[in-house]
């Protein structure tokens, strides 16, 4: 029955946002951060939280790239029915806007274009002196741990928003403006706990607030439906 109202509701709507976390891309192969073998419950000399601080990019940046090339640098995964679904209402025209706290480009990949990543890409890398813009297959492929520039032999630092860094302000302002214009929104696939991502809700004000993810969210009370399966499970039955 919760499937048969999402689709009701989805077939009411025209101006559909998704915001969507880490349970977006766990189908694809991709740990999120805090389930029980998510990468928060797995063991390193410090935190993952630590790690992915903008600090111990500047104080320890060879262990930085030792753990994000080892778990965050995903390039082989593939999108899930979640993603494809997600692109067709896109091109249908009743998808307006994906707002994603996802690195791992795969909206991209499945052929949307309408997409606001609150926190960066693995996709784009900059060199930290001359600003020249590199693949992710270059840090991948880098022969020494720490990726530099091949033209002026600076540090490279991903286009990802660490812990203590501020978000981009356009494309802020982009998934606001997004969220304010549809008359449904999908949450799917995250905590709800990540501010001031998860902040961004406050600014619907449309007709429909569907909500899928696997455990509780402070979101719940204030959700038009609750599903408790996998996205892609869910979104991949949908028309």
């Amino acid at each position: 029955m919760a499937y048969e109202e999402l689709q009701r509701m989805v077939d009411e709507s025209q101006r559909i946002v998704f915001f969507g976390g880490a349970g977006v891309s766990t189908e694809s192969g991709i740990p999120d951060f805090r389930s029980v073998d998510g990468l928060y419950h797995q063991k390193y000399d410090w935190p993952p939280e630590e790690i992915l601080s903008h600090t111990f990019f500047v104080r320890h940046t060879k262990d930085f790239y030792r753990f994000y090339r080892d778990k965050m640098l995903a390039l082989d995964a593939k999108p899930n029915p979640a993603h494809l679904k997600l692109a067709q209402w896109e091109r249908e025209g009743k998808l307006i806007g994906i707002v994603t706290q996802n690195i791992d480009g795969l909206h991209y990949a499945a052929g949307n274009r309408k997409v606001y990543e609150l926190h960066g890409s693995i996709h784009r890398n900059y060199c930290t002196g001359c600003g020249k813009c590199f693949s992710p297959e270059y840090i991948r492929d880098y022969p020494e741990i720490v990726p530099k520039c091949d033209s002026c032999g600076e540090l490279i630092k991903p286009d990802v928003v660490l812990y203590e860094e501020g978000l981009d302000g356009d494309t802020l302002s982009g998934a606001v403006n997004a969220i304010q214009r549809a008359d449904m929104i999908i949450v799917a696939g995250t905590s709800l706990t990540v501010y001031p991502a998860a902040g961004l809700l406050q600014y619907f004000g449309g007709k429909y607030l569907a909500l899928i993810n696997r455990d509780a969210t402070p979101m719940d009370r204030n959700a038009d439906l609750v599903i408790r399966d996998k996205v892609g499970q869910v979104l991949g039955s949908l028309n």
